[in-house]
Formats: C-alpha cells, sequence, structure tokens
C-alpha cells in the first residue's frame, strides 16, 4: 500500500540532526529492514507567523513510501518511538502516517495542507481532521504543535504540487555537464524542463550548479533549468536553477 509519513517540529537551534534528517533516517531504517520502499523526503514551507513558534523556517519533512500492510503499524510505532527518543529538548515533534487509498475525501487533506501556508492553524483543527479522515496523528513530546506541519505537509505531499526534494541530487559526473537521459537514469527526476518553460528532451545537455534539487509538481519530481550563460553555452544550453530560483517552491 501507498502510505505518506511527515513529521514537524523535531530540533531546536542547536539540534545536531534536524527534521529532516530524522525523516531520512525513518525512511532508510524501513528499507533496511524490509518493510517497504521510500520514493524521497521533500520538504515543504509552511507559514511563518509570530503566532507560530518553529526552529528556523516552519518546515515540515515528508516522504512517501509503498509498504506491505502487515508493517503499516509497525513503521507508526517505530516512528513515535524514534521521534520520542531522537527529538530535541525543547521541541514538540509530531508525526502523521496517512494512506491515501483509505481517504475517503483526499482534498479535504490537501486543502488543510494549503490552509496551513497561509494561515495560523490549531491543534484541535488538525486532530478533528484526522479523526474524520481516519489519519494517524500523535505528538511525541512537548506541547505537541508538531502535529499540525506534520498533517500539512502530508496534505502538500499528497497534493504533489509542494516542495523540494531534501538534500541534493548524487549524479556521477566530472565535467559538470551531463544530459537530461543520464539525470534521470541516475536519479529520482522524472523530467528536467525550463523555467516557466517546456520540458527538455533526452538528448540536450545540462551544466549541474551548485544547487540540484528537484521539486515536486504534477505529482512528478521536476529539476528546473535555466538559459546558460554565453561563457557556458559553449558545451551545455543549460543550467541548473539557482537556491534563489527555487525559492517560491
Amino acid at each position: 500500500m501507498r502510505i505518506i509519513v511527515c513529521i514537524d517540529d523535531t530540533d531546536n537551534i542547536d539540534s545536531d540532526w534536524g527534521t529532516g534528517e530524522l525523516a531520512a533516517k525513518i525512511s532508510e531504517t524501513m528499507e533496511e529492514l524490509g518493510w517497504g520502499k521510500s520514493y524521497g523526503v521533500t520538504r515543504h514551507q509552511l507559514l511563518v507567523h509570530p503566532d507560530i513558534p518553529y526552529t528556523s523556517h516552519n518546515s515540515s519533512m515528508c516522504f512517501e513510501a509503498e509498504i506491505a500492510e502487515p508493517y503499516l503499524d509497525v513503521l507508526i510505532d517505530f516512528a513515535s518511538d524514534f521521534l520520542s527518543q531522537e527529538s530535541a529538548e525543547g521541541s514538540d515533534p509530531g508525526l502523521c502516517v496517512a494512506v491515501p487509498e483509505r481517504l475517503s475525501k483526499p482534498g479535504l487533506l490537501i486543502d488543510f495542507g494549503r490552509k496551513a501556508k497561509e494561515t495560523v492553524v490549531s491543534k484541535q483543527e488538525a486532530y478533528n481532521l484526522a479523526q474524520q479522515l481516519g489519519i494517524h496523528l500523535s505528538e511525541h513530546g512537548g506541547d505537541g504543535q508538531g502535529v499540525i506541519g506534520a498533517l500539512a505537509g502530508a496534505g502538500l505531499r499528497l497534493s504533489g504540487n509542494d516542495g523540494r526534494l531534501r538534500g541534493k541530487l548524487k549524479i556521477k559526473n566530472a565535467s559538470g555537464v551531463i544530459s537530461v537521459r543520464d539525470i534521470i537514469s541516475q536519479t529520482c527526476v522524472d523530467v528536467v524542463r525550463v523555467l516557466d518553460g517546456a520540458a527538455l528532451n533526452n538528448d540536450e545537455t545540462v551544466r549541474l550548479g551548485k544547487t540540484v534539487k528537484p521539486v515536486l509538481l504534477e505529482g512528478k519530481f521536476v529539476l528546473f533549468v535555466f538559459p546558460a550563460g554565453a561563457e557556458e553555452k559553449i558545451d551545455a544550453l543549460w543550467q541548473t536553477c539557482t537556491k534563489e530560483q527555487l525559492r517560491k517552491y
């Protein structure tokens, strides 16, 4: 079965591990123990507001996975214990595990995620919706405010139109220039697309910049590029977008 796992508010300013690292560890452990297959940890930006406590950017971390049904409760128990033990002192960690095929009204979860990007949402609203839709939502320390971001992040991941992949893509290439075909074959990227433009064909080449980070759009991981400068065009017409160009995602 397909599941969505999202966590939020697990760290503090002095933490050795951020929320992204904890989400990655949960997904890696799941795979190592043979419970299922993970499909990338994504970062989902939520509203930054004085009434919302957060460490640095108020973002939640989420991953999708295919998992054998008998392991669902096992994974939830593991993730719950892991967050209770590994979340930083003073944090307010929350865990959400949703099974899309069991959601009678998935649009409500997506709407909640979008709402949390624009306005302050209460913990009670999160719990009410989770109960209505049959979603696992739990808190594992502090005041539990992280359940809001955990539920919102799950909704945003479910939408297929929000979030950036955590970390950088690992691409084997010594020259810094690579074909679209090789990018897709070596990574989770589904399509390489010009920023606000069309998809590139497999034979076109791309110069890899400092930031090689796909975003989630229309349910696919998209790597955005922009026209290379005059010097770079000698070996590639396109270059991966900068962190600033991807900030809106």
